[in-house]
C-alpha cells in the first residue's frame, strides 16, 4: 500500500486526483499507476486501469489470475469491472469511495454471482493515510490562497 500511496502522491503533484494502484504477483510488482485522466485527457486513465495495462503487458496476457491489485481508494464501477475481466484474484484497498465505490460502498460488483469471476477483497488497509491524502488534495483545491509549492509539499508527505 505504501507503493500505491507513492503513486497517488505523484498523481496529486500533476493535479490529478490522488489515487494510486499496484499489481503484484508472488511478491513481484507487475504494474503501477496513478490517476492520469486530466493529463492524458482520457476518462479511462484511472490508477487501476493503468496498473492493469502495465501488468498485462509485462505478463503478455490479459489474464492476471493469481495477481493482487492494491489501490488507495475503493474502485469505481469501471475499475471493478476491469478487475473481473482481468481475473484478478485479490483486491486490497485503502479508503472507501462514497461517491463511486463499486466494491462495498455503493455496489458489490466483485461478489456478484451473475458475473463470471469473483475477487477476494481486503478493505481498509492504511485507510486513514489514503483518506488523508484525498482530503488534503481537495482542501488545497478549495483554498485559493494556498500556493502550488505548499500544496506539492503537503501532498508529498503521504509518499513518505
Amino acid at each position: 500500500m505504501r507503493l500505491a500511496l507513492g503513486e497517488a502522491a505523484q498523481a496529486a503533484m500533476l493535479g490529478e486526483v490522488p489515487v494510486g494502484a499496484v499489481v503484484v504477483l508472488d511478491g513481484v510488482v507487475l504494474g503501477t499507476g496513478g490517476n492520469r485522466r486530466e493529463s492524458a485527457n482520457d476518462p479511462t486513465a484511472h490508477a487501476e486501469i493503468l496498473a492493469l495495462r502495465q501488468a498485462a503487458k509485462s505478463q503478455a496476457s490479459w489474464r492476471l489470475c493469481d495477481a493482487t491489485l492494491v489501490v488507495t481508494q475503493e474502485p469505481c464501477p469501471m475499475c471493478a469491472g476491469a478487475l473481473v475481466n482481468a481475473r484478478i484474484r485479490r483486491l486490497v484497498y485503502g479508503c472507501p469511495n462514497p461517491k463511486a465505490g463499486a466494491v462495498r460502498t455503493l455496489y458489490r460488483m466483485l461478489e456478484d454471482t451473475r458475473l463470471n469471476h469473483r475477487v477476494f477483497v481486503t478493505a481498509g488497509v492504511l485507510s486513514d493515510d489514503c483518506a488523508a491524502l484525498l482530503r488534503r488534495f481537495f482542501a488545497a483545491l478549495r483554498s485559493p490562497t494556498e500556493s502550488q509549492a505548499t500544496r506539492d509539499a503537503s501532498l508529498g508527505e503521504a509518499a513518505r
